[in-house]
C-alpha cells in the first residue's frame, strides 16, 4: 500500500532546507499506522504529501500503487478524490451546506457519481440519521467529528488519512474516536494512517506500526 524511500521535503530549493527527511517506511494493505511527533514535527506535511496533496523534493513516494512524484497536480487531484478519505484536524464542514451535502462533498469534488443512499446509511450508521437536513452549527463538536468521518469514508476509500483526531478530547472521546476510525476503516477495507501527539491514540491501537517523527528545522 504504501512505499517511502529517501523522502524529504522542504519550504526552499535546497537540500539544507529539508524539514522532512525520511530513510523508508512501508506498510501493508489494511494495516494501521501512526505518525507521532510533537507539534512542528512534520505530521501534517507528510499527510499531506501521502494525500497528493503536496509533492516532495525527492524520493520514492508510492500510494496503492502509484508514484505521485510521477503525476502532474491535476493528476493527483484526481487519484486523491478515488483513493483518499481525509479527516483533517480542522473538520472542514462546510456552514452553509446540511450534513448529508458536505458528506457528498468528495463525490462531487472529484467528479464522481454521488450516492446519496450510502452517504445518509453512513450517517445513520454514525447516529447521525436524524441530522441529515442539519446545518454543522446545530450538532455537537462529536456529531460534526462523525460527520466529518462519514465524508472521510463515504466514496470507499483505500487509504484513510486522519490528523490529530483526538485533540481537546477527553479519555472516553478519545477512545470512541479512535475506535469509530478504525472500525470504518475495516469496514471499507482502507489503510488507516492517524497523524497524532497524543500516547492515548497508540495505547488505543497497540498493533499500528509507528513512524516517529523528530522536531522539524522550520515551521510546517
Amino acid at each position: 500500500m504504501l512505499h517511502l524511500a529517501s523522502l524529504t521535503y522542504g519550504y526552499g530549493d535546497t537540500a539544507a532546507e529539508a524539514v522532512l527527511d525520511i530513510a523508508a517506511f512501508h506498510l501493508p494493505a489494511g494495516r494501521h499506522a501512526l505518525l507521532l511527533g510533537p507539534s512542528g514535527s512534520g505530521k501534517s506535511t507528510l499527510l499531506h504529501l501521502l494525500a497528493g496533496i503536496l509533492a516532495p523534493q525527492a524520493g520514492r513516494l508510492e500510494v496503492a500503487g502509484t508514484s505521485l512524484p510521477a503525476l502532474t497536480p491535476r493528476q493527483r487531484d484526481s487519484w486523491r478524490g478515488r483513493t483518499v478519505g481525509l479527516l483533517p484536524q480542522q473538520l472542514a464542514l462546510v456552514a452553509s451546506l446540511s450534513v448529508l451535502e458536505n458528506v457528498l462533498l468528495p463525490a462531487y469534488a472529484s467528479g464522481q457519481r454521488a450516492d446519496p443512499a450510502r452517504a445518509a446509511s453512513l450517517l445513520d450508521q454514525l447516529g447521525l440519521g436524524d441530522k441529515l437536513a442539519a446545518c454543522p452549527h446545530e450538532l455537537s463538536g462529536g456529531q460534526r467529528q462523525r460527520a466529518a468521518i462519514a465524508r472521510a469514508v463515504v466514496m470507499r476509500p483505500q487509504l484513510i488519512l486522519a490528523d490529530e483526531p483526538t485533540a481537546n478530547l477527553d479519555d472516553a472521546a478519545c477512545a470512541a474516536v479512535i475506535a469509530l476510525l478504525a472500525s470504518q476503516a475495516a469496514l471499507a477495507g482502507a489503510t488507516l494512517i492517524i497523524a497524532s501527539h497524543d500516547a492515548r491514540v497508540l495505547a488505543a491501537l497497540p498493533q499500528a506500526k509507528v513512524l516517529r517523527l523528530p522536531q522539524m528545522r522550520a515551521a510546517a
